[in-house]
C-alpha cells in the first residue's frame, strides 16, 4: 500500500468524498429522527391502543421487521411510483429507512413501557394527571433510560443500512467510494477509508447516547 500516493489521490477526490459523506449523514439523520418519532407512536399504540389498533400496528411492525431493508428501499422507489407517488432516490431512501427504524423503535418503546409497574400509571390517574401528562412526567423519563442503549444500536444500523441506497442511485458515501475506486484502482485503501468514516459516524452516535444516558441517570 503506497500511503503517499493514496493521500495524493484522496486529496484530489476530497470533494466527492465529502459530498457522499454529507449525503450519508443527512439521510441517516432524517431517517433516525422520523423513524424515532413514528416509532414512539407505534410503541404507544402497541401498549395503550385499543385492540383493533393494536392488531393493525402489530401487523405493521411484524411485516416491516420481517422484510429486508433492501426490499423496502426498492419498494419505496419503484412500487410507490406505480401508484402515482413519485419519490426521488433521496426521498425514497429516507422513507424506507425511517419506516424500518420505526418498527424497531416501536418494539423498543413497547418493551420499555410495559416494564414500568402499572401502579405508577394508576397513581398518576389518582392525582388527576391526563395521559399526555402521565407520559411526559411519569412514564416517558423512566422509559427513556431503558430505551437509550437499544436506540443507539438501531441508529447505528440505520447508518449502515444507508449503504444500500446506492442501488437506487443515491450518491452516498459508498457509491462515491466505488466511483473513485473504478478510476483510481485502489480498492483496499478507499474501502478502509470509507469504513473509518462509517465508524466515526457510529461512534459519534454512541457517544451521544452515553451523554444523554448520563444526563438522565437517576442519582445514586
Amino acid at each position: 500500500m503506497d500511503i503517499a500516493h493514496f493521500l495524493d489521490v484522496l486529496w484530489l477526490a476530497r470533494l466527492p468524498i465529502l459530498k457522499g459523506l454529507g449525503v450519508t449523514i443527512s439521510i441517516s439523520f432524517l431517517a433516525i429522527c422520523f423513524g424515532t418519532v413514528l416509532g414512539l407512536f407505534v410503541g404507544l399504540a402497541l401498549t395503550y391502543g385499543v385492540r383493533p389498533l393494536r392488531w393493525i400496528v402489530r401487523g405493521y411492525t411484524d411485516f416491516i421487521r420481517g422484510t429486508p431493508v433492501l426490499v423496502l428501499v426498492l419498494a419505496s422507489y419503484y412500487v410507490l411510483g406505480t401508484i402515482g407517488l413519485d419519490l426521488g432516490p433521496f426521498q425514497a431512501g429516507v422513507l424506507a429507512l425511517a419506516v424500518f427504524c420505526s418498527s424497531h423503535v416501536g418494539e423498543i418503546v413497547r418493551g420499555a413501557l410495559q416494564s414500568i409497574p402499572k401502579g405508577q400509571t394508576e397513581a398518576a390517574k389518582a392525582i388527576g394527571l391526563t395521559f399526555p401528562q402521565t407520559f411526559a412526567y411519569v412514564l416517558g423519563p423512566q422509559a427513556l433510560r431503558q430505551v437509550l442503549p437499544a436506540w443507539v444500536n438501531t441508529a447505528a444500523e440505520m447508518v449502515k443500512a444507508s449503504t444500500l441506497l446506492s442501488i437506487i442511485g443515491v450518491a452516498e458515501l459508498l457509491l462515491r467510494t466505488q466511483e473513485l475506486i473504478s478510476r483510481a484502482f485502489m480498492s483496499l485503501e478507499f474501502y478502509l477509508f470509507a469504513g473509518l468514516l462509517y465508524f466515526t459516524i457510529n461512534y459519534a452516535i454512541e457517544r451521544f447516547g452515553r451523554y444523554v444516558e448520563r444526563k438522565t441517570a437517576v442519582p445514586s
